[in-house]
């Protein structure tokens, strides 16, 4: 009896993990939302999706961040792992939203939009 080598499972398991999801199975992302002093850091991680597989997209004040699964990078079809949607509140300035992959995990940056809290002077034109 031949045993299965570990390269056979690394290049098999993807591939169980699609037909699970396929199949009405469902990845689910750990997704936490951490506030701080200059604004919201939406973290997700997904131990079993490679880093190329998440995706963030921005349409007005909607934030969705996704993973999609590709057998090899270069093929046209993939398959989603998952899906979550964000509306962002008016307070966030998604002019200046940054994501970064660290290790597993994405961390997507969204600041607090400036606010002049004080009066100032305004310059008088002259013409």
């Amino acid at each position: 009896m031949k045993l299965i080598t570990s390269k056979t499972i690394r290049e098999f398991a993807p591939q169980l993990d699609l037909l699970n999801t396929i199949g009405g199975g469902v990845a689910q992302p750990q997704v936490r939302l951490d506030k701080r002093e200059k604004g919201v850091i939406l973290r997700v991680a997904l131990p079993s999706a490679s880093p190329e597989s998440f995706h963030v997209a921005l349409h007005n004040q909607r934030l969705t961040v996704y993973g999609a699964y590709r057998h090899q990078p270069d093929d046209e079809l993939s398959a989603p792992l998952f899906v979550r949607v964000l509306d962002l509140p008016a307070n966030l300035d998604a002019a200046r939203i940054d994501a970064v992959q660290e290790g597993p995990e994405l961390r997507v940056r969204i600041p607090y939009k400036r606010l002049n809290d004080g009066p100032r002077e305004l310059d008088i034109r002259r013409d």
